[in-house]
């Protein structure tokens, strides 16, 4: 795995927030590249990803979003919501002196990207949609909201790999058990007694508990409008993807025609985005910009 930095930074409110920064190889100018991961991981998902994409001569920084990994946990619950993730992303840009960069966002990582494209338009060169859109099938919902800050009793990592097994199956039909294995790792870290606990705060379900996510909403496809129509955007899905399904996805390139689309077979909500499908793509997408 490519060494990265650590960076630090605050957000408004004060939480203390982590970003893995990967230099570009040989110090190339292209612009960066901000991952931002889904609901419940965090930056080591794209420990695979970053590497190659620094390669390409860009730097990225993998985030841990706010409740996730080595960011801080809210003392309010009820401000884990977009908006104040969006503003968490501007803060990041303004730490490090980041004017613009391409962002690449899994799940609600894309949704945090549509957010912060409304409040700080320039900064976004363009934009990767993992498996994600403005409205969202109601069976995804079901079950995600079934695992996620859901309280669960796991002793040994064989528990922790069952349960993603368990959860995420469905997504996921053709991993090996080292896969399973890697996947449970990232989303785990080991307690005092070497057991593994999820890496995030299981209050970042409480807003989701109090207010459901809405199947649709005038205002998230205004966000996407406002950022695919204006800019660069690649929307992958997931080819089983059970969160975007297939007529969501037309409706978005319908109202996005010169949006890019790729589409990654045999795997559901979302892609790991190492997947040579997926690689491809994004590496096409970002080839010819800056």
């Amino acid at each position: 795995m490519t060494e990265f930095k650590e960076r630090h930074w605050s957000a408004p409110d004060g939480v203390p927030l982590f970003a893995r920064d990967y230099p570009a190889a040989d110090g190339g100018a292209r612009l960066p590249v901000i991952c931002i991961h889904g609901l419940t991981r965090n930056a080591r998902d794209f420990e695979e990803v970053a590497p190659w994409l620094a390669a390409t001569g860009r730097r990225v920084l993998a985030v841990d979003v706010r409740g996730r990994g080595r960011s801080g946990r809210s003392v309010n619950p009820m401000r884990y919501q977009l908006p104040v993730y969006a503003r968490d992303m501007t803060a990041l840009l303004d730490a490090l002196g980041i004017s613009r960069a391409h962002f690449i966002g899994t799940s609600m990582g894309g949704l945090i990207t549509m957010m912060l494209a409304a409040r700080r338009r320039r900064a976004i060169a363009s934009a990767i949609l993992n498996d994600v859109g403005p409205e969202i099938d109601p069976a995804g919902i079901a079950r995600i909201a079934g695992y996620a800050g859901q309280p669960i009793t796991i002793e040994t990592w064989e528990d922790a790999i069952a349960h993603f097994k368990r959860t995420s199956a469905v997504a996921f039909p053709n991993l090996t058990d080292d896969d399973w294995r890697t996947l449970t790792e990232r989303a785990c870290v080991a307690d005092g007694q070497g057991r593994p606990v999820f890496d995030y705060d299981p209050a970042i379900a409480v807003p989701i508990m109090a207010k459901p996510l809405p199947r649709r909403s005038l205002l998230a496809w205004l966000l996407f409008l406002r950022l695919a129509r204006s800019r660069p955007t690649l929307l992958i899905r997931g080819e089983i993807s059970d969160l975007l399904s297939p007529s969501i996805a037309q409706k978005m390139r319908r109202a996005a025609p010169h949006m890019a689309y790729a589409e990654v077979a045999g795997v559901g909500h979302a892609p790991l985005l190492s997947e040579a499908a997926a690689k491809q793509a994004i590496l096409e997408f970002l080839e010819p910009m800056p």
